[in-house]
């Protein structure tokens, strides 16, 4: 059986789709939901994957989260007046999703104080989770970028195997250069030279990480804990 090194989430999520009002099949290629939008729910990820970005002003993108099983998007509407999304949920892989109104989980928020006090806990987490990224992304430039994501996949999506640690999560070279705020062009040569000295290998579009060390090393990793260090 393969071990997978995902972290798990605090708030239960049975809890949380009581209050769901439908659920969705989610189509890979489709947007949940685009930034500027009206917001008015969010949403619970019960199977599939979506990815969380942010468009720029010039067509940029920069990939901050993959949304998979049990985890929840379109959070940052809460208590906020007139919400509109301030990002884009792109699906990157069918599955289903619950669709939870804004006001009804709120409402529930107010009333309930077992579900506030995890909910508080979640979002204290992810907000922790953005900080280190956004942190990575500043402090360690490019290459230090990329390592730190690569970093974050295996706690996310790796599957331990004899030669290292298998991430389980097909992406081509411009998404996972979205992940890092650079260019594609950038990423192939990283990654080149990363194969070159036999830190990773590419086999059908999945990385195999062969020496993690090597990457923490070269980013002075805190060994955080997988919980905040991860893409998720």
């Amino acid at each position: 059986m393969p071990n997978t090194m995902k972290p798990t989430h605090s708030i239960e999520i049975k809890e949380l789709l009581r209050f769901s009002d439908r659920t969705i099949k989610a189509k890979k290629g489709e947007y949940l939901f685009q930034e500027g939008m009206d917001a008015y729910e969010l949403y619970l990820i019960i199977s599939g994957k979506v990815q969380i970005s942010k468009i720029t002003t010039d067509g940029r993108e920069l990939s901050l989260r993959i949304c998979g099983e049990n985890d929840i998007c379109g959070e940052l509407t809460l208590f906020t007046n007139s919400p509109k999304y301030l990002l884009s949920a792109l699906i990157i892989e069918d599955g289903e999703i619950a669709v939870i109104k804004k006001d009804v989980i709120e409402k529930e928020i107010f009333q309930n104080s077992a579900l506030a006090f995890e909910f508080m806990k979640w979002m204290s987490d992810h907000f922790r989770k953005t900080q280190t990224k956004f942190r990575d992304l500043v402090l360690n430039g490019k290459k230090g970028a990329l390592f730190s994501t690569l970093i974050r996949m295996t706690n996310s999506y790796g599957v331990k195997k004899t030669d290292g640690i298998l991430i389980d999560l097909p992406l081509t070279n411009q998404e996972l250069a979205n992940f890092c705020g650079t260019s594609r062009e950038s990423t192939n040569r990283i990654l080149n030279e990363l194969k070159r000295d036999k830190v990773i290998s590419l086999k059908k579009g999945k990385i195999t990480v062969h020496d993690l060390q090597f990457l923490k090393d070269e980013i002075g990793c805190e060994n955080c804990p997988a919980i905040y260090c991860s893409i998720d």
